[in-house]
């Protein structure tokens, strides 16, 4: 599958980036690491006029502690340096324990913080050739009017298959977004929409540029368990992040948030009345698994049943959180 024509454009700055998204906003896409948005053009998923290199936007790179906030993380910065950063892994290990299970080695040097948190949602019928599409009458995210996962429903059920996102809702992350109008900051989790074809708000001529994590968030022991049907370089079928405090053997804060089972990542509502001044056991674990298989909505999108996810929900979450405690 060969990549349609384009005009590449790499801008040297984010006032330029920006400048260059107003502009063509009607006809461009925007290249970070490349690893989806690639084989998606190859897929013939886009066919935009210009494409929107800003690898060369160095200010959009590097982990920094902030005055006014705990961290700051360029929205350019690799998976691999969150993984590896020593400073993320001490105070907020949540994230990198999410970045390590992303695809493999060689695409976490590639890819982006900001592109993971901006990754297309995908499906079984979506993410394919454009003549096996073409065979199957397209579907409502692209080319056609029909979704084959929710027959005869008006939305798109296509799954957000992202893993650190679901690390930053416990971290209580924002993010900043540049367009040629200016600056504006929201949090995360105001940033997703639930609607596969429509699942972020971000505009054509807007650009993700940095992550902010609160000094509030840090410091809580964080893990992630990842569904998955081989060991390395899948997307997620179902992943589970926890950041959990604990004192005095009891649970102090917990938060606890799935990807990859809706068209967006979620926070799970509930665990904190559930635990806070408890001691975690086998049992709250279990409720606690139940409260996010709740939740979760994972339709046929992938090889694997939507029963099966979501019952490896509970499983997950129950294992994510007796790891986080130990």
């Amino acid at each position: 599958m060969s990549l349609p024509a384009f005009g590449l454009l790499r801008p040297r700055k984010v006032e330029q980036a920006v400048e260059l998204l107003a502009k063509h906003a009607a006809n461009i896409q925007v290249l970070a690491g490349g690893t989806d948005l690639i084989p998606s053009l190859r897929q013939k998923l886009f066919e935009p006029k210009y494409v929107l290199d800003i690898r060369g936007l160095g200010e959009l790179r590097g982990i920094r502690q902030s005055a006014e906030d705990g961290v700051e993380i360029g929205a350019l910065t690799t998976l691999t340096e969150i993984e590896r950063s020593l400073f993320l892994r001490e105070h907020y290990s949540v994230l990198p324990e999410a970045a390590v299970t992303v695809a493999s080695p060689i695409l976490r040097n590639m890819g982006t913080l900001g592109g993971n948190i901006c990754l297309d949602t995908r499906c079984l019928w979506y993410n394919q050739s454009l003549s096996w599409r073409k065979g199957c009458g397209f579907c409502i995210k692209k080319d056609g009017d029909l979704c084959h996962v929710a027959p005869g429903g008006d939305e798109c059920w296509a799954a957000f298959s992202g893993d650190t996102p679901a690390a930053l809702l416990c971290l209580d992350a924002e993010i900043e977004i540049a367009a040629a109008s200016g600056l504006r900051r929201m949090p995360l989790h105001d940033f997703y929409t639930g609607i596969g074809d429509a699942y972020r708000k971000l505009e054509r001529n807007e650009l993700v540029t940095r992550v902010f994590l609160p000094r509030s968030a840090a410091g809580y022991r964080g893990t992630y368990q990842k569904l998955r049907v081989r060991g390395s370089i899948d997307y997620p079928l179902a992943g589970i992040a926890v950041a959990l405090r604990r004192s005095n053997g009891h649970v102090e804060d917990l938060r606890v948030a799935i990807t990859a089972v809706n068209p967006a990542p979620l926070l799970v509502r509930g665990v904190r009345e559930a635990l806070v001044g408890k001691a975690l056991t086998d049992q709250s674990a279990m409720h606690v698994g139940d409260l996010a298989a709740r939740i979760a909505k994972p339709l046929t999108t992938s090889a694997l049943t939507p029963e099966y996810r979501r019952e490896m929900i509970r499983v997950l979450t129950k294992r994510a959180l007796m790891a986080a405690a130990q």
